[in-house]
């Protein structure tokens, strides 16, 4: 089971209320640009080389459920108006189970958003995935990084084109707090543990620590875990070795691992720094994901990392800005002239090669659908694209626009979540349990070694 659409669930059961509300009121007070003044703002062009379209249906099937549904649904409006093809959406929250299902049943859809590469590589085996057209691939070449294509490719072909995109590389944080105690937000990794430490000394209540943490997650407990170890190892090892890690072409206890999981300890298992507000380091198990930054708000805790999507879990009427109640700053890598940047997003996998389906991948891959797609969200936010062409004033919140800089940022070096890469025996499996293991006890090689051995031979 991929852990994608848990996340996504977990994250967003909390403003369910707040979203419906805010999808539903549409029109221009959420800075939707939608319906007829959308059609009318894009050029139907590109789509007249795919012939007369007129009453043809193209059927989308995704893990984006109720409530972000909406706002994809509303951005297609402009390409059916212009091509008179009518687009058939299904999300489901059973998604990654169902879908292999209905390829083998020869019910494939038309189009599914593929939340994990290693999905889109099993999807491409069954023989069932049709490559992209050119036109698509045209469109991705022009607006993506060659990184993201190449999550889109297999075997050299190029299947599938980015849709939607999340950055994990951040620390939750409150600005007033840094401020009053003349905290500097740090831009390398030794000046975080030199501030780590400093707040550790300004703090020896037994109570008020620099960081808070939480990996339990029900089923999926331990993919926050997961999520530091990759973070640190893409900036320990560097890309290429973590492009190694996760495609197991060094082994999961290399001593390039073991460095990362010691580096990720000086935080997650040091007493002094953790669990702030919440416990000792075993809390770190037992604590929800959800809750785990909320000690940020009472002072009991400076830092937190976890991704862009966390802004969704800060308590009602929290301000999220750079001048908040709570922001982000950037997971500093090895020296501030590197930017590694941690994250995950959906691609675009075509079941059938039809010339109306062809001309929606080429929609989905272009500035023009990215600027619609940002149109249409509501005021919560919790959308962004890795397209360049994506104006970042569009998007709705602060966090959002601050995780498109870090992907338009012509340094970054994007890696995908390698957990959503690695086998599902290990990446949604071992991974997940060693370490939470790990944090409730066991030792570094003895955690790396258990994920080792599990490694599927084939």
């Amino acid at each position: 089971m991929a852990h994608h659409s848990k996340r996504r669930i977990a994250t967003l059961a909390g403003v369910l209320a707040v979203a419906l509300t805010a999808t539903a009121c549409g029109g221009s007070d959420d800075g939707g640009d939608t319906g007829d003044s959308a059609a009318a703002s894009i050029d139907c062009a590109p789509y007249e080389a795919f012939g007369d379209l007129e009453g043809k249906t193209v059927t989308v099937y995704t893990s984006i459920v109720t409530p972000e549904d909406q706002s994809h649904i509303e951005s297609y409006k402009p390409f059916e108006e212009c091509t008179g093809v009518t687009v058939k959406y299904e999300g489901s929250k059973e998604f990654e189970a169902q879908l292999p299902v209905r390829v083998k049943g020869g019910n494939a859809p038309d189009i599914a958003y593929l939340p994990q590469p290693g999905l889109l590589q099993t999807m491409v085996a069954t023989g069932a995935v049709k490559p992209a057209p050119e036109e698509t691939a045209a469109n991705v070449d022009k607006w993506f990084g060659e990184d993201w294509k190449a999550y889109g490719t297999v075997d050299g072909t190029f299947y599938a084109a980015p849709l939607g995109a999340n950055v994990k590389s951040f620390v939750w944080y409150s600005p007033s707090a840094f401020a009053d105690k003349g905290y500097q937000v740090p831009t390398t990794w030794a000046e975080l543990l030199t501030l780590s430490d400093k707040i550790a000394a300004d703090n020896t209540d037994g109570t008020t620590k620099p960081w808070c943490a939480g990996i339990e997650s029900g089923d999926a407990t331990g993919w926050p875990a997961t999520d530091w170890m990759e973070d640190v190892m893409l900036r320990t090892a560097g890309p290429e070795t973590y492009d190694k890690w996760v495609n197991h072409e060094i082994p999961f206890n290399d001593p390039a691992v073991a460095t990362a999981l010691a580096e990720v300890g000086k935080i997650l298992k040091n007493d002094k720094y953790v669990n702030g507000g919440l416990g000792d380091v075993k809390t770190i198990a037992s604590t929800a994901f959800q809750d785990a930054g909320l000690p940020i708000l009472d002072g009991t805790c400076y830092m937190h990392r976890q991704a862009s999507f966390y802004a969704a879990n800060w308590p009602e009427g929290t301000k999220v800005a750079e001048d908040g109640d709570v922001w982000a700053f950037y997971f500093p890598a090895q020296d501030a002239t590197a930017h590694p940047v941690l994250g995950g997003g959906e691609f675009v996998a075509a079941f059938a090669d039809r010339p109306e389906v062809k001309a929606f991948q080429t929609f989905l891959s272009s500035d023009t659908w990215a600027n619609l797609k940002a149109d249409t969200t509501p005021d919560i936010g919790g959308w962004l694209s890795a397209n360049k062409g994506l104006d970042i004033e569009k998007l709705k919140t602060p966090i959002d626009k601050l995780s498109a800089e870090q992907l338009q940022d012509p340094n970054a070096v994007f890696r995908f979540d390698g957990s959503d890469l690695m086998p599902g025996a290990v990446g949604s499996g071992t991974f997940w349990k060693g370490m939470t293991d790990w944090i409730t006890g066991k030792g570094d090689q003895e955690v790396l070694d258990y994920i080792e051995q599990s490694w599927p031979a084939s």
